[in-house]
């Protein structure tokens, strides 16, 4: 069996693969059906169940391997599945969900050093004992989870490794422009998303919490400073706590964006270039691993909706 990056457009198909989605829907005739996204260890592709049902509903949900067959095709230049038929995988059938799961970059073990390194490196004492007390309070989620639903790093570990990956930048900045003070960009670098944990239910079938919906993670994590210095008898009034807290109220750089404030000191405007780069840098190298040399992506909802071309140097 093909997996699903190897299957071609027009080609009927059959393959195990996990539910990672799935929405249940209304039709214009007024027919529930059922929206997916499938995965294997080799990408992702969307497609609808039409005749949905109370069993179907039931059965196929996110977390799930079933074994499918079906026709991919190009609907407004993306690819999606047609011609759906699904049944749940059995016991004697590879139905381990591990075996379909993206498999993060880098290692969690080489995540954890290298955040546990840099803290080392986090020299104000304030900012030093908020990092610890909230990466020792969701230590395990944080290397679990998603950075984000669907648009970039939405894997398992994709918020450790995402935080690791701006770390690395960062230390290129500090070491090139020594203005910088490296201990609060480092300090924002790895609070900025950590109330992802409270923002997302987890790495499976991802959803957005109560909490998630209504505060968002940017004022989520703000009250988790704000928190934290009250059980360690920090002042939040003091100017470094004031900055810290700017690092991550700032981090999405515009309001419309979702921050109540613009950066407006040098750390939190190169926070926030950081982590659109990192962004945009894994969105890409998402959506250019599902087509060949020569080829268009899909277009790439976090990147305008535009496509990208894969140049054919990459056979190389």
């Amino acid at each position: 069996m093909k997996k699903i990056k190897e299957i071609g457009i027009d080609e009927q198909f059959e393959t195990f693969v996990l539910i990672k989605s799935a929405d249940v829907r209304t039709a214009r005739n007024g027919k529930q059906y059922q929206a997916f996204t499938f995965r294997d260890d080799s990408g992702e592709i969307d497609g609808k169940l039409w005749d949905a049902n109370e069993k179907s509903i039931r059965d196929f949900i996110p977390g799930k391997v079933v074994y499918m067959r079906g026709k991919k095709e190009l609907y407004q230049g993306m690819p999606q599945v047609n011609q759906i038929s699904l049944r749940l995988a059995t016991a004697e059938e590879p139905s381990d969900p591990e075996l379909y799961k993206e498999q993060p970059p880098v290692a969690k073990k080489v995540l954890v050093e290298e955040i546990n390194q840099t803290i080392f490196e986090i020299t104000n004492a304030h900012w030093n004992r908020i990092v610890r007390f909230l990466m020792t309070k969701y230590q395990d989620k944080f290397f679990e989870y998603p950075a984000a639903k669907s648009n970039h790093h939405a894997f398992e570990t994709g918020l450790a490794f995402h935080t690791v990956s701006m770390l690395r930048l960062a230390k290129s900045m500090v070491s090139e422009y020594p203005q910088l003070n490296g201990s609060l960009l480092y300090a924002g670098v790895i609070l900025h998303d950590l109330a992802k944990v409270i923002e997302l239910t987890g790495p499976v079938g991802t959803e957005y919490t109560l909490a998630g919906n209504l505060v968002g993670h940017i004022a989520l994590i703000d009250e988790e400073i704000t928190k934290a210095a009250l059980q360690l008898k920090i002042d939040d009034t003091d100017e470094d706590m004031i900055l810290l807290r700017h690092m991550v109220l700032a981090h999405h750089g515009l309001l419309e964006y979702g921050s109540p404030v613009r950066p407006k000191i040098m750390e939190a405007e190169m926070l926030h270039h950081i982590d659109n780069i990192d962004a945009t840098m894994q969105m890409l190298t998402t959506a250019l691993a599902q087509v060949g040399p020569g080829e268009y992506t899909p277009r790439v909802f976090g990147l305008d909706n535009r496509n990208f071309y894969k140049p054919s140097f990459d056979k190389e």
